[in-house]
C-alpha cells in the first residue's frame, strides 16, 4: 500500500466518521424535534448549514496549519 493510498483511506475514514458524527449529533435531534413533515424537511436543509459550518471551519484550520507549518 502506498503513501497516497494511505492518504487516501485516512481522509475517506475522517470524513465518514464525520458524517456518523453530523448524523447522530445533529441530524436525529433536528429531526426528532418536530412532528411534521414539513418542518423535519426544513430542519434537515438548515442543519446542512451547521454541516458547512463545520467542513468550512475544519478547511480553515487545516489550511492555517499548513500555511504556517514551516514556521512551527
Amino acid at each position: 500500500m502506498s503513501n497516497q493510498d494511505v492518504t487516501y483511506l485516512v481522509v475517506a475514514g475522517a470524513g465518514a466518521l464525520s458524517l456518523v458524527a453530523w448524523i447522530a449529533l445533529v441530524l436525529v435531534p433536528a429531526w426528532s424535534a418536530y412532528s411534521r413533515v414539513w418542518e423535519r424537511l426544513a430542519a434537515t436543509v438548515l442543519s446542512l448549514y451547521v454541516l458547512a459550518a463545520f467542513v468550512a471551519l475544519g478547511a480553515g484550520i487545516g489550511g492555517a496549519f499548513l500555511w504556517y507549518f514551516d514556521q512551527l
